[in-house]
C-alpha cells in the first residue's frame, strides 16, 4: 500500500485544479488584509462620530455570518460537499447558549466552547452517516437532519417552542475589560473571533489535510487509490466546520437576544450556500466576502423597496452569470491576478 499523501498532489489532480481555476495552495495574507483588519477595528468609533451607532449592530451581524459562511466554505468550496443542513449547527450553538443562560450559566468562557462542542458532536454523528453517501443522497441526509433539529426545537415548549427562547442578557467575559452589553465591545469581540477563525482555516486548507480535502474534491477515487483516507479527511473537515458554525450561532444568539427554531430551517442553510457561491466557493475570502455582500445588499435594498428580495435575486443572478468564480474571482481578474500560484 502506498504511503498516504502528505504533500500537494501534482498530476493529474493539480491539472484538474488549475483547469477549474481552483487552488491547492493559498498564499499568506498581504498587507491589504492587515489594513482591512485595522479599518474594521476603527469602524465603531467612526459610526459613533457620524451618529450611526445602529450600524455597529449591522456590522456585527455581518461578521457573525462571515464566520458561518467561512465554515460552510470549508466543506462546500474546499471539499465539494454540498450540505443543505449547515444551519443546524448554527442553531445548535445558539440553543446551547440559550439553554445554559436559562439555567443561570451566562459566562462566555463556558457557553461558547460548549456551543462548539455540541455542534461539533452533532456534526460528527451526521458526518459519520451522510459522508458514506454521495450526490443527492448526501444533500438529502444533511437536509433531513437539519429539519429534525428544527422540528425538535419547535416541539420543546419548555424553551419557547416556535416562539423561541429569549436571553435575559448577553454572555459575560469575566477577566476582560469588556462588556458584551456594549455594542462596540461586542463588535470587537466578533471581529477578533473572525480573525482567529479565518487564520485557522487558512492554516487548515494549506495543511496536508487541506490538500487531501481539495484533492478528493477533484478526484476522490485517485486519492483513495494512492492511500489517502478520504472519509477520515472529509469527516474531520465536516466536524471542524460544524464546530465553527456552532460558535457563530453562539454569537448570533447574543446579538439577537433570542434563540429561534428558524435558525435551523433549511432556508437558512440555503442562504449560507448562496453567500459562499456569491463570494466564491473554494476561495479563502469567498465565504466572508459573499456574506458581507449578501447582507449589505439586503440592508440597502430593504430600505429602498418592499420588493427588495426580487431586486436582490436579480443582482445575485447577474453575479453568477458574469462572475462564475464569485466576487473573489471578479476582484482577482480586475486586479490582474486571475489565479494564485500552485505550489507542487
Amino acid at each position: 500500500m502506498t504511503e498516504p499523501i502528505t504533500e500537494p498532489i501534482t498530476e493529474p489532480i493539480t491539472e484538474a485544479v488549475t483547469t477549474r481555476h481552483t487552488l491547492l495552495h493559498h498564499r499568506a495574507l498581504g498587507p491589504w488584509a492587515w489594513a482591512l483588519l485595522v479599518a474594521l477595528a476603527a469602524l465603531p468609533p467612526l459610526l459613533q462620530a457620524l451618529g450611526l451607532e445602529f450600524y455597529t449592530v449591522v456590522a456585527t451581524r455581518v461578521l457573525i455570518f462571515t464566520i458561518a459562511a467561512a465554515s460552510l466554505n470549508l466543506i462546500l468550496g474546499f471539499g465539494g460537499l454540498v450540505s443543505f443542513g449547515h444551519a443546524a449547527f448554527v442553531g445548535l450553538g445558539a440553543y446551547t447558549v440559550g439553554v445554559l443562560a436559562d439555567a443561570g450559566i451566562g459566562s462566555a468562557w463556558i457557553a461558547w466552547p460548549a456551543a462548539m462542542v455540541v455542534s461539533g458532536v452533532a456534526a460528527a454523528v451526521i458526518g459519520a452517516i451522510s459522508l458514506r453517501t454521495r450526490g443527492v443522497y448526501f444533500i438529502m441526509i444533511t437536509l433531513a437532519f437539519a429539519q429534525m433539529f428544527h422540528y425538535l426545537a419547535v416541539s420543546l415548549k419548555a424553551y419557547g417552542g416556535d416562539d423561541g427562547l429569549p436571553l435575559a442578557a448577553r454572555s459575560t467575559l469575566s477577566g476582560l475589560p469588556l462588556s458584551l452589553a456594549d455594542d462596540a465591545s461586542f463588535y470587537w469581540v466578533a471581529l477578533a473571533i473572525f480573525a482567529l477563525v479565518f487564520a485557522g482555516l487558512r492554516r487548515l486548507v494549506n495543511s496536508p489535510l487541506g490538500w487531501l480535502l481539495q484533492a478528493a474534491r477533484e478526484n476522490e477515487t485517485r486519492v483513495a487509490a494512492t492511500g489517502g483516507r478520504v472519509f477520515a479527511v472529509q469527516w474531520t473537515a465536516f466536524v471542524v466546520a460544524g464546530a465553527i458554525a456552532g460558535l457563530a450561532g453562539a454569537l448570533l444568539a447574543n446579538l439577537n437576544g433570542l434563540v429561534s427554531p428558524h435558525l435551523m430551517h433549511w432556508s437558512q442553510s440555503g442562504q449560507l450556500m448562496v453567500m459562499v457561491i456569491l463570494g466564491g466557493a473554494g476561495a479563502l475570502w469567498g465565504g466572508p466576502l459573499g456574506a458581507a455582500a449578501f447582507l449589505l445588499l439586503e440592508e440597502l435594498l430593504s430600505g429602498v423597496t418592499i420588493h427588495w428580495q426580487f431586486a436582490l435575486g436579480a443582482i445575485l443572478l447577474v453575479v453568477v452569470l458574469f462572475a462564475p468564480r464569485g466576487l473573489t474571482g471578479l476582484v482577482g481578474r480586475r486586479s490582474g491576478r486571475s489565479k494564485e500560484a500552485v505550489h507542487a
